[in-house]
C-alpha cells in the first residue's frame, strides 16, 4: 500500500477488493471533484490483485471509442491485432481465443467521459467475459449502468483533514487558531481544498477611535441649534413689526386734519392717535381748531430690535470678562501635550535591544500575539490603555513593502502555561482574538525586515 493514505481510504480499498471477490465484476467509484477519486485508483491498481494483467487509462473528452478500445486491448494482449470494424467485446472474444491474456483488471479514470455504447460493451464484457475481468471505473456523476455495483466516496472528517494537512504542511496554526478552524469548516473535508491551504500572518482587528471627531460633530450641531433660534427670533420679531405697522396704516385717514371733536369722541380712536404721533395739549385747543397730523418725514421711524437682540446673544456681559481676565492673571494656562510612560518609549524606540530579547528566546518557546499594526503610535496607546509596559515585548518586521508592529505576551515552555496567561488577559484585548505563536516563527519574520 502506498506510504501515505488515511485510514478511511485504505478500508475503502478493502472493501472495493471485497466487492470484487464476492463476484461483482464492474465497481464505479462515485464523488465531486477533488475527493480523491484518481488517488484511490492508483492505491487501488498497484496495492492489489499483484498477480493480474493490469490496465489504466486516463480518459478525456476528446478521446474517442476506438482509441479507448486499442489501448485496454494491446495492454491486456501481446502483439493483438485490432479490427477496428469490430466492437469491443468482440474483438476481446476473438482475441481470448487466439491467445490467453490471463485475468485482467482494468481502471479507468474519468468514467463521465465514455459513450453510451462504450458503457454498454464494458458491461457485457464484465458479465461474459471467457476469462477473469474486473472493470472498475471513476466517476463524479452516475454513469447509466444496469449491472454495476456504486460505492460512493466520502469527504474526510475533521480528525483527518487535520492529519491529511500534517502530512504536507509543517507548520500548521494550532486548534484554537479561528482562521484555522474557519478554513477546515469551510473545506467540508474537501482534499484539493485542503492542500490549497497558505499560511499568512493574521492581524487582530483594532480599531483606533477618533477622538476629535465627535468634538467636532458637537460643535456643528451647537453652530446649527444657535443659528436656528436666531432665525426663529428674527422671523418672530419681523412678523411682530409687520403686523404693527399694517395696523397703524389702517388707522391713518386720507386726509392730513383730523378734529379734536372727534378725537374726544372715540377714546379708542384717541389711544389710537396717541400711539402713532404725538399730539399738544388738549386743554389750549378751542373746539373749531384741529391738530395737524405729522408728516411722513417728521413721523418717527419704527425701531427694529434684531440687532440688539442678536448683539445681546453673542456680546458676554462685562463682569464675565473681568472674571475672566481675573481667571488667566491668577491662573496661567500651561498645554501640556500627552505624556507616554518610559517604559512605553523604550520599547518602541529601541527595536535592536527588543529584537536581541526574541533571539535568546528558545526556539520552541511559544507567545501570545496580542496585537499587530503598521502604525507605530497605535501600538504605544495599545500598551499604555492596558498598562503592559512591564509584561510585553514588540519586534518589527515587513510585509507587502511595510514594516509592521507586533506586540507580544510572555514566553512559555509549552502550551498549557500559555493557555492559562491567555484566560488572565483582560476581557479588552481578548476581544482582538489573540493566538499563540513560537518563537522560530517570530525569528523568522524579524529576519524578513532585513532582506
Amino acid at each position: 500500500m502506498q506510504l501515505q493514505i488515511l485510514p478511511s481510504r485504505a478500508a475503502l480499498v478493502d472493501r472495493i477488493a471485497l466487492q470484487f471477490e464476492y463476484g461483482q465484476n464492474l465497481i464505479v467509484l462515485l464523488g465531486t471533484s477533488g475527493l480523491g477519486k484518481s488517488y484511490m485508483l492508483e492505491t487501488f491498481i498497484t496495492d492489489k490483485y499483484t498477480e493480474f494483467n493490469k490496465v489504466f487509462v486516463q480518459t478525456s473528452a476528446k478521446m474517442t471509442d476506438t482509441q479507448l478500445m486499442s489501448s485496454l486491448l494491446e495492454q491486456s494482449f501481446k502483439t493483438p491485432l485490432v479490427d477496428h470494424n469490430l466492437t469491443l467485446s468482440e474483438n476481446f472474444f476473438q482475441l481470448s481465443q487466439q491467445q490467453s491474456c490471463g485475468p485482467c483488471l482494468w481502471v479507468l479514470d474519468g468514467g463521465r467521459n465514455l459513450s453510451e455504447e462504450f458503457l454498454s460493451e464494458l458491461e457485457l464484457l464484465a458479465k461474459n467475459s471467457p476469462s477473469t475481468l474486473y472493470i472498475m471505473l471513476a466517476s463524479s456523476s452516475k454513469l447509466p449502468l444496469n449491472n454495476a455495483v456504486e460505492i460512493y466516496l466520502e469527504p474526510l472528517t475533521l480528525s483527518e483533514s487535520k492529519q491529511l494537512m500534517g502530512w504536507y504542511f509543517k507548520d500548521l496554526p494550532y486548534d484554537e487558531d479561528p482562521v484555522f478552524q474557519a478554513f477546515l469548516t469551510e473545506a467540508h473535508g474537501n482534499p484539493s481544498l485542503l492542500l490549497a491551504w497558505q499560511a499568512n500572518e493574521h492581524v487582530a482587528n483594532v480599531v483606533v477611535k477618533d477622538k476629535v471627531s465627535w468634538r467636532l460633530h458637537l460643535l456643528i450641531l451647537m453652530l446649527i441649534i444657535m443659528f436656528l433660534i436666531i432665525g426663529f427670533l428674527y422671523k418672530s420679531d419681523m412678523t411682530q413689526w409687520w403686523q404693527q405697522y399694517y395696523q397703524q396704516e389702517q388707522v391713518e385717514v386720507s386726509t392730513t386734519a383730523i378734529s379734536v371733536k372727534r378725537i374726544t369722541e372715540s377714546s379708542l380712536e384717541k389711544d389710537n392717535l396717541k400711539s402713532a404721533f404725538s399730539t399738544p395739549n388738549s386743554s389750549t385747543l378751542s373746539a373749531g381748531e384741529v391738530i395737524a397730523e405729522p408728516s411722513i418725514a417728521e413721523r418717527k421711524p419704527l425701531h427694529n430690535d434684531v440687532p440688539a437682540i442678536m448683539q445681546s446673544l453673542t456680546k458676554p456681559k462685562e463682569n464675565v470678562d473681568v472674571v475672566a481676565s481675573n481667571d488667566r492673571e491668577s491662573t496661567p494656562v500651561i498645554e501640556q501635550p500627552a505624556k507616554v510612560s518610559k517604559e512605553i518609549a523604550n520599547k518602541t524606540s529601541q527595536p535592536e535591544r527588543e529584537k536581541q530579547w526574541y533571539l535568546k528566546q528558545p526556539e520552541a518557546n511559544i507567545v501570545i500575539q496580542l496585537l499587530a499594526v503598521t502604525q507605530q503610535q497605535v501600538s504605544v496607546q495599545f500598551i499604555a490603555q492596558y498598562k503592559l509596559q512591564n509584561t510585553v515585548h514588540i519586534y518589527q518586521t515587513k510585509r507587502n513593502n511595510k514594516v509592521w508592529w507586533v506586540i507580544t505576551y510572555g514566553s512559555f515552555e509549552n502550551l498549557s502555561d500559555a493557555t492559562l496567561a491567555m484566560k488572565n488577559l483582560p476581557i479588552g484585548i481578548l476581544k482582538n482574538k489573540p493566538f499563540y505563536k513560537r518563537i522560530n516563527k517570530i525569528k523568522q519574520e524579524i529576519a524578513l525586515l532585513d532582506q
